[in-house]
């Protein structure tokens, strides 16, 4: 855990703040995929377009992946954060300001960069600063805060609109708030250390699964937060339940991920874990053509489904956590991110093909494949991150 402090609630704040951030990172991310995308449909844009706008911030994760570890030993990891989210405010109110759709690109681009960078802090020093009896349970409760801020996004939008400034300027004034909670006086980042290696691809062969979850966990990320609720219309569904179905997905990922990252710290088996759950990640995604025209059954579907599913990453977090410390860990994050970047980029575009091929069944289609896909690695990776 973090060093004691003169009280259980002052040694805690540390551990909330950083919570906060991966909170905004999901609000960030899961408010602006869908109220682009339907700001694109209005103006008479289709699945290349929307898959081209997302992509763009996996290219900003790209180009900024590589730099994360050197800029957080330079400058110190705080710094970084507190630039990330300062940026990110800004960025957002400039959206329903430019004068042209087409300034969005890059717009999302910069977007990219600044939340990855504060992901990867946040979630890096937070697993330094705990240690491995409440491991996964403290990176649940991340992941689960982060699935809130995706979740929260979408239900944002059908409270206050998407024809007006305001989701971008309340979802501002969180971040700045995130902001507040970071620029605290108890807020005191890891030493900076050097990694043991040199350059980020000796760490992709050293932590491979944690690398694929993550590339999963973005291209599925990506495509969903874009492509379901288009899924979703495609089958007959208002924009507003379209929206909220998103909402319920994400919830799961929410509530899940307590009692599963309780499991997975009793279990001492995440190889096992991360098989289990991976298979039933595909087997539920085959479920939802079947589910989808009802929507008392689409909505428990996709809520187990994404509880399920985002405990892969939580669980091959933690395990990187118990593997790695100080430059080695944040580089193994660094690296991730690449691979959040790649998945960012891949996804969108992926299932906007799978989508123009087959309206009704192919996102569900391209995550049953995906999900399967990884599924097979751990079976033959063993006793590797």
């Amino acid at each position: 855990m973090l060093p004691s402090a003169s009280s259980p609630t002052r040694s805690r704040l540390p551990i909330l703040s950083l919570v906060s951030v991966g909170m905004i990172f999901g609000l960030t991310y899961g408010l602006s995929t869908p109220l682009l995308t339907f700001s694109l449909l209005d103006h008479g844009y289709g699945p290349h377009t929307i898959a081209a706008l997302a992509m763009m911030h996996g290219v900003g994760v790209l180009g900024i992946a590589p730099f994360l570890p050197r800029l957080a030993g330079w400058v110190g990891p705080r710094t970084v954060l507190l630039a990330a989210l300062g940026c990110t405010a800004v960025t957002l109110l400039l959206f329903p300001l430019v004068p042209s759709v087409w300034f969005w690109f890059p717009l999302r681009l910069v977007l990219g960069i600044a939340t990855e960078s504060m992901l990867i802090m946040s979630e890096s020093w937070l697993n330094q600063s705990t240690d491995d009896s409440n491991r996964t349970r403290t990176m649940g409760f991340y992941s689960a805060m982060l699935s809130s801020g995706f979740a929260i996004g979408p239900v944002l939008l059908t409270l206050v609109g998407r024809h007006r400034v305001a989701p971008f300027a309340i979802t501002s004034v969180f971040v700045l708030a995130a902001f507040a909670m970071v620029s605290m006086p108890w807020m005191r980042a890891p030493k900076p250390e050097r990694p043991a290696h040199s350059g980020l691809w000796r760490y992709i062969g050293m932590a491979p699964i944690a690398i694929c979850v993550t590339l999963l966990m973005a291209m599925l990320e990506a495509a969903s937060s874009a492509f379901l609720p288009l899924y979703a219309l495609h089958t007959g569904w208002s924009e507003r339940q379209a929206t909220l179905l998103l909402s319920v997905m994400l919830l799961g990922a929410i509530v899940l991920q307590a009692p599963l990252g309780w499991l997975a710290d009793r279990l001492k088996n995440p190889r096992a874990l991360l098989i289990t759950l991976g298979t039933a990640s595909t087997l539920g995604a085959c479920l939802w053509p079947l589910a989808i025209g009802t929507p008392a059954l689409a909505y428990p579907l996709l809520f187990v489904w994404d509880g399920l599913f985002a405990a892969l990453y939580t669980v091959a977090m933690s395990v990187v956590g118990s593997r790695f410390s100080g430059g080695d860990l944040v580089s193994v994050y660094a690296a991730t991110s690449v691979a959040w970047g790649l998945g960012s980029f891949m996804g969108p575009g992926m299932a906007g093909s799978a989508m123009a091929f087959s309206p009704t069944s192919g996102l569900p289609l391209f995550v049953a494949c995906a999900c399967g896909l990884f599924t097979l690695l751990p079976v033959f990776l063993k006793n590797r991150a």
